[in-house]
């Protein structure tokens, strides 16, 4: 997963940038370069912190997706089942058997749209409003072959 990567690249830039921003010596023996030496130590001892907060983040962050990513393939391959076994009464086809010419597409999609047009609106995601008070004509006729 391209996430893990991202994680590896960052402790990596982390651990390089740590070294050198971890200790800063005085430039001079005054205590304006002694001062200015404590402070990039306290900006250095932040970022460390931040560094491992991030981290820490990323690793639970990447364990969330790819736990969200297997629920949603169990969940996808789950709801296949179903619609294909309804498909399968819709066309009539039994399991491996491709369809037909004397079966056209056309009868299928207004099989399917009259039987929509039963659904609740809230049920069927529409908003605003009641479900039609009667079902819509459909968009296509059926068609046999000659």
């Amino acid at each position: 997963m391209d996430l893990a990567n991202i994680g590896s690249a960052i402790s990596d830039a982390n651990s390089a940038a740590s070294g050198p921003v971890s200790s800063v010596l005085p430039a001079g023996a005054d205590e304006v370069s002694a001062g200015i030496a404590s402070l990039f130590d306290a900006h250095a001892q932040v970022y460390q912190a931040l560094s491992a907060a991030a981290q820490a983040f990323h690793t639970q962050f990447v364990q969330l997706m790819s736990a969200g990513a297997e629920q949603y393939a169990l969940t996808e391959a789950a709801n296949a089942t179903p619609l294909q076994t309804v498909q399968n009464m819709v066309t009539g086809n039994v399991p491996g058997q491709a369809l037909s010419s004397a079966q056209p597409l056309a009868s299928t999609a207004a099989s399917a749209g009259s039987a929509a047009a039963g659904v609740p609106a809230a049920a069927a995601g529409v908003s605003g409003g009641a479900a039609p008070a009667a079902p819509a004509a459909p968009l296509a006729t059926a068609v046999t072959p000659a």
